[in-house]
């Protein structure tokens, strides 16, 4: 699997998992391919705090992987804060996830930070496989972002209009 340069995985304390990626496209485009269903396969999203969301991965020849939380803290485009928890959890428990977007000369930094609820559940996540899943997943993220702009740039749609592009 090829993790590009600005992709890092991190575990900053006991309980954490700091994800780290770099995309080529303004800060609301990223957030909007966080948060909008259309631009998921499968993924149902209430985007308010207290709405949930559900994401299921299909693989052929693989069980499905879904998973869903709750919403608590939503500060478009800069942070989304939900709970996690897996159909089918390898670890106890669940998970707090905080996602950040900070922009910077036309790329976005997106963070995610994993808070688990002990440091076995943090350990056992990590060794898990989720690294290359997240990076699988982000480099498909990072096409559908370079689709979307060459597409806003054919019909002239500006950044601050990529919540309405979609």
């Amino acid at each position: 699997m090829l993790y590009p340069s600005s992709f890092n995985v991190s575990t900053p304390t006991d309980r954490e998992i700091l994800v780290t990626r770099d995309f080529n496209a303004p800060r609301r485009l990223v957030y909007d391919a966080f948060t909008k269903p259309e631009l998921v396969t499968i993924c149902e999203i209430d985007l308010k705090v207290g709405g949930a969301y559900r994401y299921l991965w299909r693989k052929p020849g693989e069980t499905d992987m879904g998973m869903g939380g709750i919403f608590r803290e939503i500060v478009a485009p800069e942070r989304v804060v939900a709970t996690e928890k897996f159909d089918e959890s390898w670890y106890p428990g669940g998970a707090l996830n905080t996602t950040v977007f900070v922009e910077q000369g036309g790329i976005t930094t997106t963070s995610i930070t994993i808070l688990y609820e002990s440091k076995e559940a943090r350990d056992t996540a990590r060794r898990s496989g989720m690294e290359q899943g997240m990076a699988a997943g982000y480099n498909r993220l990072a096409e559908l972002l370079s689709t979307m702009q060459k597409q806003m740039q054919a019909t002239g749609a500006s950044s601050t209009e990529a919540r309405d592009f979609v």
